[in-house]
């Protein structure tokens, strides 16, 4: 099972406002195997979310998890049409976030963000 992490400040923070994330850490997690060691994924403007018109692959295709702080209305939809649940989770670390996943236990509550009502706002005229 692949499972996406947004990021921030050096892959350390668990970002809100997935759609607008560059920073990813990626997971590919095999039964019985301890935590795995992230691959990082750097998107550029155009495959951020918000942007990518799918039109070619993605380095997020094919992820059946996504984790974040925040994240709109649009973006669960988009990530819906890919096969992906998006978790949101107020827990900052994303190590601490995966375990918690791999281990089926619930994950922090989310934190309120302003950029979430920005983004509901955004996404009444999302192509999503």
């Amino acid at each position: 099972m692949k499972i996406a992490i947004a990021t921030k400040d050096d892959w350390s923070v668990v970002s809100g406002h997935a759609g607008q994330t560059r920073d990813w850490l990626l997971f590919d997690c095999q039964p019985g195997q301890v935590t795995p060691t992230p691959h990082r994924i750097q998107l550029s403007k155009e495959q951020l979310p918000h942007y990518f018109k799918d039109d070619g692959p993605h380095p997020l295709h094919g992820v059946e998890i996504v984790v974040a702080a925040s994240a709109g209305d649009g973006y669960l939809r988009h990530m819906e049409k890919w096969g992906a649940t998006v978790l949101l989770t107020g827990e900052t670390n994303p190590v601490n976030a995966l375990d918690k996943i791999l281990a089926g236990e619930a994950l922090a509550e989310t934190r309120f963000d302003i950029t979430t009502t920005l983004c509901k706002l955004r996404d009444l005229f999302s192509r999503h």
